[in-house]
């Protein structure tokens, strides 16, 4: 029998060690990227958390997901102001909190119904990795769709445990990552457990977890992709001119086509980002000239992008749709994507009349109310299905998996990072780009405004990259690939089961102490 977890710090320690452990979990992701330093964080979190009381517990989380998340979205103030920055990083705050409370009754309670070493050494991170996992879940798609940045896992897109990915996703990673330190945090805290045992089951998992090979992939055939990042004053506050963010993609274009018309090897698809213009082809007849040029010229299909807008019925007010478009010369628009997921506060308001009295200024910068779409996510483009997201997209995971579902074999990531000057947050977005390549076994061109650009190979190696804020191109033989990932196969239901082990752990070993507190 071992004794109930006890207080490891006093709390004015722990605060402190909750407040260090944001910038250390911080430091793993890009643009630093020193991926260890995020378990170095998480330990720091579940020893701040452990033995602390309800509101103590409640405390520790809370300062360690502000210390984490002012640093890890200061991009956002850029864009959104320092306010609604500050907003965002108190929501996701609280929920950490809730969670860390969570972790904290499992340390204190699962010991003392499921006694013993092994209970200790394996159960029992079992139960607080599950509880993190499923923070982190509920997190990401509400209110309002969630705020799926920051999760641990996505930290991990260059590491030696990205390979992870292909096989249990992105909450699978995050589960693996905080099990493993859970685990090692039990091998120093029981101490009357031999120290061989101890050394061997923490050195073991790590060294099982990073023996897994990735999946592997096999690429059946190429697509030649021109990506072009046109540099255009493309952000939301940018001064400039009616059609320059059209002449800044055309200008970048320019030598694309020269080189198509020189080249043996045709180009198959044209891309730019989201962005990439100033008025809808549908509604502007020069704008729809442009998009003809640029398909005729490269004799080849046009990703491309625009804000349209759909009449309302019986009276109703226009809606507005940031879409993108499958274009080509003659023929117009072939297909079209609505973002299924604008983002709140920043491309539309949700209760705007609840939350307008408390920053009327803030609120009425967003003057367009964009709706989610509805639309499927894959264009068919002379035969090759590609996936198609735009920005804020690329963290929904069940967005990304209906797209392979539906039989992507390419993805296409169009994106506006403008708002975000030479922040961290382009190479946030890149480093999740780079996880689902890996996760989905599919080649992702990423491609924005003004950086960062790249083309991702399904092993998330990078074929091609763009210097940020230059007006440049990629063109590139792309792998295509048809197979199905197990991240894919098994979606959300590894997120579910291991949620469902972590809360169904706590609850149940809070009912088994219930009763003997009520007879005594």
């Amino acid at each position: 029998m071992h004794p109930p977890a006890r207080r490891a710090l006093p709390l004015w320690a722990a605060l402190l060690v909750a407040l260090a452990a944001g910038p250390i979990l911080d430091a793993g992701f890009p643009d630093r990227g020193w991926w260890p330093a995020t378990f170095v964080g998480i330990g720091l979190v579940l020893a701040a958390a452990i033995g602390r009381s309800g509101w103590g517990s409640f405390l520790v989380g809370f300062v360690a997901s502000m210390s984490f998340y002012l640093i890890h979205i200061e991009w956002a103030s850029l864009f959104l102001g320092l306010v609604p920055m500050v907003a965002l990083s108190t929501l996701e705050s609280l929920f950490f909190a809730v969670g860390t409370v969570g972790i904290t009754l499992a340390y204190r309670w699962v010991p003392r119904v499921w006694r013993g070493t092994w209970a200790r050494l394996l159960f029992l991170p079992l139960v607080v990795a599950g509880l993190w996992t499923a923070r982190e879940a509920i997190a990401s798609v509400w209110p309002y769709g969630g705020f799926a940045w920051g999760r641990v896992a996505l930290s991990q897109s260059e590491s030696p445990f990205a390979a992870l990915f292909g096989w249990v996703g992105v909450s699978g990673v995050s589960f693996v990552m905080v099990y493993l330190v859970a685990v090692v945090v039990e091998c120093l805290r029981l101490r009357t457990a031999d120290r061989l045992v101890r050394a061997t089951v923490a050195v073991g998992l790590a060294a099982v977890i990073l023996a897994v090979p990735a999946f592997p992939v096999l690429t059946d055939g190429t697509m030649r992709v021109a990506a072009v990042q046109g540099n255009g004053k493309a952000g939301y506050f940018d001064e400039r001119q009616s059609g320059d963010l059209l002449d800044a993609q055309v200008d970048a274009t320019l030598p694309v086509i020269e080189e198509n018309d020189e080249s043996d090897e045709k180009v198959d698809v044209v891309v730019w980002p989201e962005g990439g213009s100033d008025s809808s082809p549908l509604d502007d007849a020069y704008t729809a000239k442009v998009f003809d040029y640029v398909s005729r010229e490269m004799d080849a299909p046009f990703v491309s992008w625009a804000v349209t807008t759909r009449a309302g019925d019986d009276g109703a007010p226009d809606t507005y749709y940031n879409t993108s478009m499958l274009w080509q010369a003659g023929r117009g628009q072939l297909d079209y994507y609505d973002k299924k997921h604008p983002v709140p506060f920043g491309e539309y308001v949700p209760d705007r009349a609840f939350w307008r009295p408390f920053a009327p200024d803030l609120i009425d910068l967003v003057g367009r109310e964009y709706t989610p779409g509805t639309t499927d996510t894959v264009f068919d483009i002379d035969g090759v299905i590609a996936a198609v997201n735009i920005c804020f997209d690329i963290v929904d995971d069940q967005i990304l998996t209906d797209s392979v579902e539906e039989g992507a074999r390419i993805i296409f990531a169009q994106s506006n990072t403008a708002d975000f000057g030479r922040s961290d947050e382009s190479v946030q977005q890149l480093a999740i780009a780079r996880v689902r390549a890996i996760e989905l076994g599919r080649s992702v061109v990423n491609v924005s405004t003004v950086g960062t650009s790249a083309i991702i190979a399904p092993d998330g190696s990078t074929i091609d990259q763009l210097p940020t804020f230059t007006a440049a191109a990629m063109v590139d033989d792309v792998p295509l690939s048809s197979v199905t990932t197990p991240a894919v196969l098994l979606g959300r239901q590894v997120e579910w089961l291991v949620s469902g082990i972590g809360m169904l752990g706590v609850v149940l070993a809070g009912l088994l102490l219930r009763g003997p507190r009520k007879r005594a």
